[in-house]
């Protein structure tokens, strides 16, 4: 009997699957536990298996996008109708329940919407094209005549001749500043696409449900400066030990699970008719990939010592890097951490990450003048923001999670406590 093989949903946030390559073609025999092909979600590229033996008959896309629960292959015998099989299966299929409203706990259970056809809008042209420039000036043995008796240095010269050759009026116009066509521009950054670019499956994601998040959840902010001096210094003698690392951002993530268990109110999600509080402390730590952010969870943090923190967040972002997270790998967080210090950013706000109630963002460790006994020193001070969702978390308890992730980062020994 022949088997329709259909896009599954192999993350609970996917809506659609793009097939990047097949690893069998038409007329090969399969059988359970074959890789046919490889499928890149919002958040990972993964192996499409087969459960079924047989011949593959048909595939109904080669490549590019395919919304879940869509016909893309079948199985069957080699003198099976085709064309029978697949008007069955579109016969077979149940129609789309519309549903007037959904909570975020049912989100992903909902049939996925067919994309409406937007005009794409005619693309701007330039009346007169760029010059396109290579490092080496471009310009007429006259035009380099003139600005060799003028001392004029052409790579500070616009050409407005054709492919940007500098020609006589380009010197006759040049001013000192570029001329009448202004100072030549910057070398463009190799390796990147300019233009228009088509928007990855994690991107798409990314714009819905942080779009929804932003919108949906009224967020409000809370920031604390916090003194890092006794933190450094127990990082440090932490590191001196041989075989053991620990990161900053380690610190904080330990941190906030001993602040959390101290404000349980923070570790919720909001699910329309309930609120959760969650007992297990599962922190999501961002990590940027190229084509967004993916959030990677660590379970039961607040039972984890530093150093298995730090293994498994390195291990995590180093698979996210890859493609390479499973699902579960990026699912059931409670609380996300968002740290931009190592890029130098005193503080920001991020973005709830859903179904999470509060997202901390962590901004860079600063030297600046502090007051300390009463005298003016020197302090280590780091800015974090929690993002709160006032559904859940109102200003007392964001402000009183915060107060204790100051008191153990400024006391890191209560970690251990």
């Amino acid at each position: 009997m022949a088997e329709i093989i259909r896009m599954p949903r192999l993350s609970d946030t996917m809506e659609e699957g793009n097939i990047v390559s097949w690893l069998v073609k038409e007329g090969d025999e399969v059988k359970p536990g074959d890789v046919l092909a490889e499928v890149e979600t919002d958040k990972a590229t993964m192996d499409l298996e087969s459960f079924h033996k047989g011949t593959l008959i048909y595939i109904g896309v080669k490549e590019g996008p395919v919304l879940v629960d869509g016909i893309i292959a079948i199985i069957g015998n080699k003198d099976d109708d085709v064309e029978a099989l697949l008007k069955q299966a579109e016969a077979d299929k149940p129609a789309p329940v519309k549903e007037e409203a959904a909570s975020p706990a049912t989100e992903s259970a909902q049939a996925p919407v067919a994309p409406v056809s937007v005009p794409t809008p005619a693309p701007m042209v330039s009346a007169t094209p760029a010059p396109v420039y290579t490092g080496e000036a471009k310009a007429s043995p006259l035009a380099k005549k003139m600005a060799k008796e003028r001392g004029i240095d052409l790579n500070f010269v616009s050409g407005t001749g054709e492919h940007g050759r500098i020609v006589k009026r380009d010197i006759e116009n040049y001013n000192g500043s570029g001329g009448a066509g202004g100072m030549k521009p910057m070398a463009l950054i190799p390796g990147v696409k300019y233009g228009d670019n088509p928007v990855s499956q994690m991107r798409k994601v990314i714009a819905r449900r942080l779009g929804e998040s932003k919108f949906s959840a009224p967020h409000f902010y809370l920031t604390s400066e916090i003194n890092m001096d006794t933190a450094i210094a127990a990082r440090k003698a932490i590191n001196e030990e041989e075989g053991v690392k620990v990161s900053f951002n380690d610190l904080v993530v330990k941190a906030s699970a001993w602040a959390l268990r101290k404000n349980p109110n923070i570790n919720a999600s909001w699910f329309g008719d309930k609120i959760t509080i969650h007992q297990d402390i599962n922190i999501g730590v961002a990590v940027a990939v190229e084509d967004g952010l993916l959030v990677p969870v660590l379970r039961n943090v607040d039972s984890m010592s530093l150093p298995m923190i730090n293994s498994q967040v390195k291990a995590l972002a180093g698979k996210a890097r890859e493609k390479k997270l499973q699902p579960a790998e990026m699912q059931g967080n409670t609380f996300t951490i968002s740290n931009l210090g190592m890029f130098d950013i005193d503080e920001f706000t991020a973005i709830i990450n859903p179904p999470d109630a509060c997202i901390l963002a962590v901004g860079s460790i600063v030297k600046k003048p502090i007051v300390k006994d009463d005298q003016i020193a020197v302090g280590s001070m780091m800015k974090v923001t929690l993002s709160c969702d006032h559904r859940v978390v109102d200003g007392v308890t964001g402000a009183k999670f915060l107060q204790s992730l100051k008191f153990v980062l400024e006391n890191p020994i209560r970690m251990f406590a």
